[in-house]
């Protein structure tokens, strides 16, 4: 890790990883419910370079936190919680945002699917799996329909919601994404990626919010930019070659 903090020993076998740019608003609150509403979490929260008081809130919320010396966006962020998690020895991982869209009480519904599953390694919080009531900017919710479309065609499983960022992670996806993540818009080529490397995925309905605070990274402005650059790292991560990735432990 690049923050040049080791991971810290604990009881707990799983781990939350908050990745957050900015999220002083939020943040703190979102430690403290996931503290609150599942305690056999360690939570980090992993500070992308952010120039407001996101370290401070959180540590006083209870998180561990690592902070990253500037800005290397969100895959870069999630990358570095990966590693901390596999490093750690946690056994599973869940992804919450910093920005409050997330319901820590939906995390059990993401344990239930993988221990309902044991083969499964990715679990992902879907808003469009069933009719949630979760709206969205027609730009985004357009761009989210046309990745999922692609993505069922691509995997050969219904994708509905391939932006989500509420995952939990075995430790043979940590292992994966430890040392191989997309940076800029992570999501919808980390599933390709899964596939890629014979890693299942699952989905499960969720509740999600809107934005609590902070600012999103896809402002309105963006969403062409942002559909256009996902699309050719889809068509870019089909070919490119990757580097080889034993996913096989001893303590596995």
């Amino acid at each position: 890790m690049n923050s040049g903090q080791s991971p810290q020993t604990s009881h707990n076998r799983r781990i939350a990883i908050v990745p957050a740019f900015n999220e002083e608003a939020t943040v703190g609150q979102i430690v403290r419910a996931l503290r609150g509403a599942r305690p056999d979490f360690d939570v980090l929260v992993v500070d992308d370079g952010s120039i407001d008081d996101t370290s401070s809130a959180a540590r006083m919320a209870g998180a561990r936190v690592v902070r990253l010396p500037f800005n290397l966006g969100i895959g870069g962020a999630v990358q570095t919680g990966f590693t901390y998690a596999y490093e750690g020895g946690y056994e599973e991982m869940v992804q919450v945002d910093g920005d409050g869209q997330h319901e820590p009480k939906e995390i059990q519904k993401l344990l239930s699917a993988m221990e309902a599953d044991p083969g499964i390694d990715v679990v992902c919080g879907s808003r469009f799996a069933t009719d949630t009531g979760y709206v969205a900017p027609v730009s985004r919710r357009t761009g989210i329909h046309i990745f999922a479309f692609l993505l069922s065609l691509l995997v050969r499983q219904r994708v509905s919601d391939p932006t989500s960022g509420f995952r939990l992670y075995n430790r043979h996806a940590m292992k994966l994404f430890a040392s191989d993540y997309p940076h800029d818009y992570p999501e919808v080529e980390a599933i390709l990626m899964l596939h890629h490397h014979r890693l299942r995925m699952a989905e499960v309905s969720v509740e999600m919010y809107q934005r609590g605070g902070g600012r999103s990274s896809i402002g309105s402005g963006k969403s062409a930019y942002y559909m256009i650059k996902v699309l050719l790292a889809l068509l870019v991560g089909l070919v490119r070659k990757r580097p080889k990735n034993n996913l096989s432990d001893a303590e596995e």
